[in-house]
C-alpha cells in the first residue's frame, strides 16, 4: 500500500517525521507530496489537492492507496480531500489513547470507525491538537485497520461514492 501525505507550514515538521516514520517503521511506500519547504505563507488548499488527486487517480485505477493529510486544526485539509472523488477522508484531533464513550453511553474508537463504518481512505489530522506521539500512535492504528465490509456499512460507503 502506498500513503500520500501533504501538509502546510501548520503541519510541515510533524508531516516530515510522520513521513519518516511511516516509510521506515511502518514499511509502507509513501510518497511526500508537500508543502516541501516550511513558508509561513503558503495555502493549504494547492498543496493538499496534490495528495488528494493522487488518491483519488488510485481509487479510480483500484489501487489500494491511503492519504495523510495535516494541518493546525486539519479541518480545511479534510475539506480539501473531500472535494476529490473516491476519497472519503475523516478528520482526527483526539488521543488515540482515551475512548470515547457516545451520549447513549456506548463505547466507541472513533478513531477506528473511520475505517471500519466508513472506509476511509484518508486521515485529516489536527497536528495542533496532537503530540507527534499521538499522530504516530493514530496513523499506526488507521493504516493498520481493516474495512470489515459488513453489509450495512458497506451499502454506505457505496452510496456515498456514488455522490461525486
Amino acid at each position: 500500500m502506498k500513503v500520500y501525505f501533504a501538509s502546510d507550514h501548520a503541519g510541515f515538521e510533524a508531516k516530515n517525521k510522520l513521513v519518516e516514520y511511516v516509510r521506515d517503521q511502518l514499511k509502507f511506500a509513501v510518497e511526500d507530496c508537500g508543502a516541501l519547504a516550511n513558508d509561513p505563507q503558503d495555502d493549504y488548499p494547492a498543496i493538499i489537492a496534490v495528495a488528494a488527486k493522487k488518491l483519488s487517480d488510485d481509487v479510480a485505477e483500484g489501487k489500494d492507496s491511503r492519504a495523510i493529510v495535516a494541518g493546525a486544526s486539519g479541518q480545511g485539509e479534510a475539506i480539501v480531500a473531500n472535494r476529490f472523488k473516491g476519497v472519503r477522508c475523516a478528520l482526527y484531533y483526539g488521543d488515540p489513547g482515551i475512548e470515547q464513550v457516545d451520549a447513549s453511553g456506548k463505547h466507541l474508537d472513533i478513531l477506528m470507525s473511520t475505517r471500519e463504518h466508513n472506509n476511509a481512505n484518508a486521515l485529516s489530522l489536527g497536528l495542533r491538537f496532537l503530540t507527534l506521539n499521538q499522530a504516530k500512535e493514530a496513523v499506526t492504528r488507521w493504516l493498520s485497520a481493516p474495512f470489515p465490509g459488513e453489509a450495512r456499512h458497506a451499502r454506505r460507503v457505496t452510496q456515498i461514492d456514488q455522490i461525486s
